[in-house]
């Protein structure tokens, strides 16, 4: 395709580049905060939820004529994200083996920052789970995500979306309603 060709007739005589264009600047000024939002909650970091969901953006961008159905970009988005998050979890492990360990007696400046998060129970709770049953429970509950989108933004099948979310909310009772 070139850029001279025209796109399909719901987008009329747009050519193809600038009705890319435009379907991306609507797509980032419906879902960036949402997406942005989904990433923070797996990173548990604003900044490095931002940069993930930018280059998801900018991956998109780059292959926009590649994609079939343009209909599902969103849901291509968010997997995109939910991909990315993991390879910056993973990656995030592979630093702390490797870091040095701070001295005893001198508590590092992040051990405060992660105090204060962890003095809530529920944060406390879902950091307990597996990572798959936290994701669900995540895209589930804060993003309010149906199961066939979780599934398709995990890559999993809409069964395991209902395992993993029945295991983690069981879990989560269990922590939380000790008494019950």
């Amino acid at each position: 395709m070139t850029e001279t060709l025209v796109a399909d007739v719901a987008l009329g005589s747009v050519p193809v580049k600038l009705a890319a264009e435009q379907a991306l600047a609507e797509l980032y000024t419906l879902h960036y905060k949402p997406l942005v939002r989904l990433s923070a909650l797996l990173l548990r970091d604003i900044g490095a939820a931002e940069e993930v969901v930018q280059d998801a953006f900018i991956e998109m961008h780059k292959g926009w004529n590649r994609l079939r159905d343009t209909e599902k970009a969103l849901s291509y988005l968010r997997q995109a994200v939910v991909n990315r998050s993991r390879s910056v979890l993973r990656h995030r492990v592979v630093v702390d083996r490797n870091a040095p360990k701070p001295a005893p007696d001198m508590p590092s400046a992040e051990h405060g920052a992660f105090a204060l998060l962890e003095r809530s129970a529920v944060i406390a709770a879902l950091r307990q789970l597996p990572e798959r049953q936290r994701e669900a429970v995540v895209l589930r509950f804060y993003a309010d995500m149906s199961e066939a989108q979780i599934a398709d933004a995990m890559g999993i099948s809409r069964g395991a979306v209902k395992s993993h979310t029945s295991r983690a909310m069981a879990a989560l009772r269990s922590v939380l309603e000790p008494d019950a």
